[in-house]
């Protein structure tokens, strides 16, 4: 079938592993046509969006540049509705922001005196030393154990924290843990340059600690175009993210193998399964392309969860209204999925997410031009096992009952 080729040529798969999928999830759920349903809403969302942005050049250059200025604009616009907020910085504005525009619940986290006693359990000395002190105890001072614990990530060596993870989180048990609201925080002064190197390795200033229900924000400026909507897309995306992780949380402390399964979710450990019978996903909660473009695992049916929290995410940015604000970002409603062939010489596929267009304007304004669809394709896999099990909430379900599995069967 025409329709599943194109989807084929879009998720970079085989058309015949597609057709074989649609035969065996329309038998085991009853729901036929899913696959030419979703090609079709495919091409009609592309076209309603190309309209919107006055685009009768269908090149693939075209389309790419024309998605790339749209983001500059929608940029400017969240920017001067977060000059709007109260903060003593621009990244205390635009957490404030954030906590206005996401729409998480609470979670099931581990209490911060946990952290105290890994600390005290495990000095960490390059902590310590950086810090001008002699002990955890003279650290602990005046600072917020939030802040301690976040500032590991770019302070302490890979081998620190592998052994302190694998010691301290062995043995926890649900009385570990409580419930309470998901925090942003934006890092002191006094982690500046040290965090540096964390941004430029991770070409983001946003990191989280989800057993802690912890966001954190590096203040560290950058003033490339694309830079400040990639990042604060990626700030909504992680209360999503948090907030699902403390559902498996809770769902698993009930297990007596709470903690090593805790440990694995923590890791994004993903199931070495290389062949998927009739009906059979994986569940992949890393972006394995970004890790090998050649991974076996990306020719075969599979949910990723991180798909779930970047709609959820996207869907707050492009719903919020505020008062008075000049802030419209609707052309990007529901485009996380959204991809289409376009060609220009040679067949592209040019992805429509909001969060792979702001990175491409990033590479595109760095001198590098590469173009990311890594998070557009995740999602079409995602958007069509959502559509099999009849909606997103039945979705997260199935995710959180076959977590500890790694696979979904049928």
């Amino acid at each position: 079938m025409a329709t599943v080729e194109q989807l084929a040529k879009i998720l970079g798969v085989d058309a015949a592993m597609l057709e074989k999928l649609e035969k065996a999830m329309a038998a085991r759920t009853g729901r036929a046509g899913v696959l030419g349903s979703i090609a079709e809403r495919n091409a009609e969302t592309i076209e309603r969006t190309l309209r919107a942005l006055n685009s009768g050049d269908r090149s693939a250059e075209h389309v790419k540049g024309v998605l790339r200025t749209a983001i500059v604009e929608h940029e400017k616009r969240l920017l001067a509705l977060v000059e709007r907020e109260n903060g003593a910085s621009p990244f205390e504005k635009a957490a404030s922001l954030a906590k206005k525009v996401t729409r998480s619940g609470k979670g099931f986290f581990l209490k911060k005196e946990i952290a105290r006693e890994i600390l005290r359990k495990r000095p960490p000395a390059n902590l310590i030393n950086y810090l001008g002190v002699t002990t955890i105890e003279e650290a602990f001072s005046g600072r917020d154990v939030t802040e301690l614990f976040s500032a590991l990530r770019f302070v302490e060596s890979d081998e620190w924290m592998h052994a302190t993870f694998d010691a301290a989180y062995s043995e926890f048990t649900a009385a570990d843990f409580e419930e309470r609201d998901t925090e942003i925080r934006v890092l002191g002064s006094e982690w500046h340059e040290i965090s540096r190197k964390f941004v430029a390795k991770k070409h983001h200033n946003v990191s989280h600690l989800k057993e802690f229900g912890v966001i954190f924000v590096n203040p560290i400026q950058e003033d490339i175009p694309g830079k400040f909507l990639r990042d604060f897309a990626l700030l909504l995306h992680y209360f999503h993210e948090v907030e699902f992780y403390s559902k498996l949380f809770r769902r698993y402390s009930r297990e007596a193998n709470f903690a090593e399964r805790l440990k694995m979710f923590l890791r994004g450990d993903v199931p070495e399964v290389y062949q998927a019978g009739d009906g059979e996903w994986l569940i992949v909660q890393r972006y394995l392309a970004k890790e090998n473009p050649a991974d076996p695992r990306l020719s075969l049916p599979r949910v990723n969860p991180e798909s779930l929290h970047w709609a959820r995410g996207e869907r707050d940015l492009t719903s919020f209204r505020a008062p008075d604000a000049h802030l419209d970002l609707t052309l990007w409603h529901d485009l996380d999925w959204v991809g289409g062939i376009f060609a220009d010489g040679n067949e592209q596929t040019v992805s429509f997410d909001l969060e792979d267009n702001a990175m491409s304007l990033v590479s595109f304004m760095e001198g590098k031009n590469e173009t990311f669809n890594y998070h557009q394709r995740e999602s079409m896999w995602t958007k069509i096992f959502e559509e099999y099990v009849g909606g997103e909430e039945k979705m997260e379900e199935l995710l959180i009952e076959n977590f500890d599995k790694g696979i979904i069967q049928f």
